[in-house]
Parts: C-alpha cells; structure tokens; sequence
C-alpha cells in the first residue's frame, strides 16, 4: 500500500511539473496567435504566463447554418459558440458564403472572430472511380479575390444541388415513398439549395425513417438506393480556384474517402495546403503522418450542424494545438494580405460600385465606423488595413503605391449608402 501511494505521489508530482514546463515554440506560438486574434479590436491580448499558454485559443474551423444545411441561423450559431468558449470560428456552409455578414456581425456582438469559409463540393476521379470530396476554404476578411468569379463558381455548384435533390427525391418514388420536392424545398428554405440533409428531414417529417442517421445508411450514403450527383467540379479545379482567389483549401475529413492517400496526393499537386487531422476525439495518427509526408497544414473542426443527438460533435469541442493554428495563420496571412492587394487593384483598375462593393462585402459596419464619410480610395483602404493587417504587414511599398493611387478614385458617402464618384 506504502509503496502505491508513493508511486501515485510520484505520478501526481510528475504530471504537475509537465504543466509548468511550456517550451519555446508554445510561448512563441501562443503570442502570435493572441497578437492575430486582437487585430483589429480595442482590446489588447493578454499576458503570456505560464498558465494561459496552456490553453490555447478555441478555434472552431467547420461549422454549418441554416444557409446551407444547418439548424441553426449564423447568429444563433455565433451565440451557441460563445456559450461554448468559441474564440474563432469559420462558417464554412457548403457552397455559399451568404450567411458570413450575418456572422460577422453576430462574431462583434459576441466576441468571436470571424474567418470566412465555405466547404466545396467536389468530385473526385481516378483510375475508373470517382468519389465525392469536399475542400474547405478559408478566406480573410476582405473574403476571395475576384468574388464575382468565385460566386459563379460556387452558383453552378448550388444549380446542380437542385438537379440532384429532384433525382434524390424521385429515386425515393421508385422505391415506393411518397415524398414531395416541395417538402424539401420548405425545409431548406427560401433562397438555400437543398442537400441531402434536407431530404432526410423530409423522410423523417413523413415518418419514412426513425431519425436522420438512419435516412442516410438506408438511402441517402454515398452510393447508396436514392444518393444522386449534382454538378460538382473537379477537386482539382476547386482547389486551384481557392489558391487563385487568396483561400487556404483545405481536405475536409478525409476519413470518409475510399482512396485518402490518392485524393491527397493529387490535391497536393494541384495547391492543397492542408488536411483535416484532429476531431473531437483527438488526433488521427494515420492522417498526421501523411499531413507530414506532403507538408500539409494540421487542422480539423467539429462538421457542427446543430441537428442534435448523440451523434453530434459538440461546437468546439476539437483542441487544435497552439503551434497548428500558428502554422496555420503563418501560412494563411500572406494569402490574405496579397488577396487584399488584388481586390483593391482591381478597384483601382475598374473603380465600380460592385467592385466596391466587393471590398465592403463582409466588414461592412466595421470599415464605414458608423456612417462616418469616405471620401477616396485611399481612406477606404485604410480603414481595410487598420482592422484586416498588422502594421508590418501593411508597411509595404506595393500597399504605398496603391493607396497613393487611389487617392485619385473618388467615393461618396449617404449614410450606409456608398458609392464611387462625386
């Protein structure tokens, strides 16, 4: 019994010590991540000591609303983060940016940092198979470079959700359930294009199913009796338009994938920067070592959709560790800054109300400070980088140049209205 205790005494004694020793890269880590976090605010981040580099930021990288198949409304979803600790997530709605204002918004009143998203569905082909792949993509707050294009992208995307959920819906017929299109569209929502989540919902509403979980391993799992495509692109194609846009892409739970290791050999190829390693339940050592193998970002989040039950992964319940998240915005920031610098060229190029628009498109309260008056290009771009950069990344001669130039680009502003020319 004596020598037990000891042993516990010893354990216990141990596994204090470990707590107080944070190394180097932690303490590194930790400071520039809070430095990034605080971008922008009127706060400031907190000491580093030794207890608060233990806990390392929430950050909550794959999260879903109600503007795509999602419960819970972006602000219902930020308020829910918030309650859970939540000091950064990304809506990453699958194949539309339009709930990210709302979140951005509702991210102020909370204090939660926003970082635009949005999960692409993608199809995967290779020797005779294809499979479907979705690529996370993350954006700063400026949001894609050369959005017009970017939303058509995705526009195609949703066009073909459409198409696929009539075939869902009439392959259930043949299988001799009645359901209705117009159920699905009800539960999906004005202007949101439905997925198969809303026709299990619509199969669970009917009484066709017990729960959703059982909609989807009787009729609705990747090839499965009512599963249909839509128009998905290529995953190459995605992942190439996300780097050419100023986005991080990222391959969403690769677990799921048939062939991981060809999907993330060819996506690695064609720009992907990083993999989903971590869940709720820790760390997957096979997806890691890959991650390793082709120099990929670390990264993961909790797929949250606020459907419920015990099948959910709870809002940012994923730890991501303090040196991922800082290898993730030492790779992610010089993305977003140049993305930054090709939207405001492109102002600069064609200074249009849309490409203005485009600008304001995400940040637009925090830029117009309360309707206070713009009257250039160059004060707009100023407020951009006061609240988007840090002040070494904004001391650049590239950003000098452009904002010497668009002084020369008039703006007038009528309250919340802001428009180009005098």
């Amino acid at each position: 019994m004596a020598n037990e205790k000891k042993k516990r005494n010893k354990k216990k004694k141990r596994s204090n010590g470990g707590k107080k020793n944070i190394t180097t890269d932690q303490s590194d880590a930790y400071k520039s991540v809070s430095d990034w976090l605080f971008l922008g605010s009127s706060s400031s981040p907190p000491s580093l000591d030794a207890a608060s580099s233990l806990r390392s930021p929430v950050f909550e990288l794959h999260s879903h609303s109600n503007r795509s198949d999602g419960f819970l409304s972006p602000s219902k979803l930020l308020e829910k983060a918030h309650h859970n600790g939540v000091k950064v997530l990304s809506l990453t709605d699958h194949d539309t940016m339009a709930g990210i204002p709302e979140a951005i918004e509702a991210g102020r009143r909370f204090g939660i940092k926003i970082i635009p998203g949005v999960e692409i569905s993608t199809l995967f082909s290779s020797s005779g198979y294809e499979e479907p792949v979705h690529i996370l993509a993350y954006y700063g707050t400026c949001g894609p470079a050369m959005y017009d294009k970017f939303e058509g992208f995705l526009a195609k995307i949703r066009d073909g959700r459409f198409v696929r959920g009539r075939n869902m819906v009439s392959k259930l017929n043949k299988l001799k359930i009645p359901l209705k299109w117009e159920d699905v569209t009800r539960i999906a929502g004005e202007d949101v294009a439905p997925g198969r989540v809303h026709v299990a919902r619509a199969l669970l509403e009917g009484g066709y199913v017990e729960n959703l979980r059982h909609a989807f391993t009787k009729y609705l799992h990747d090839g499965g009796p009512a599963y249909s495509t839509g128009s998905e692109p290529a995953s190459e194609e995605a992942v190439k338009l996300i780097c050419e846009t100023g986005g991080v892409a990222v391959l969403a739970h690769p677990w799921s994938l048939k062939d991981h290791v060809s999907v993330i050999r060819r996506l690695k190829d064609a720009g992907l920067h990083g993999v989903e390693v971590y869940r709720s339940d820790g760390k997957l050592e096979v997806f890691s070592e890959l991650a390793d193998t082709y120099s990929l970002l670390k990264l993961g989040g909790s797929d949250y959709h606020g459907k419920g039950g015990r099948y959910e992964t709870e809002l940012g319940s994923v730890n991501l560790p303090v040196t991922a998240l800082q290898a993730f915005l030492n790779v992610a920031r010089p993305i977003w800054c140049e993305a930054i610098k090709a939207t405001m060229r492109t102002f600069l190029n064609q200074p249009s109300d849309s490409n203005l628009s485009n600008i304001l498109r995400f940040d637009r309260l925090r830029i117009l400070k309360g309707n206070s008056a713009l009257s250039c290009g160059m004060e707009l771009m100023d407020r951009c980088l006061s609240i988007w950069l840090a002040s070494d990344e904004r001391d650049s001669d590239e950003f000098e140049a452009l904002r010497l130039e668009l002084s020369s680009v008039s703006i007038t502003t009528n309250g919340s209205c802001v428009t180009v020319g005098p």
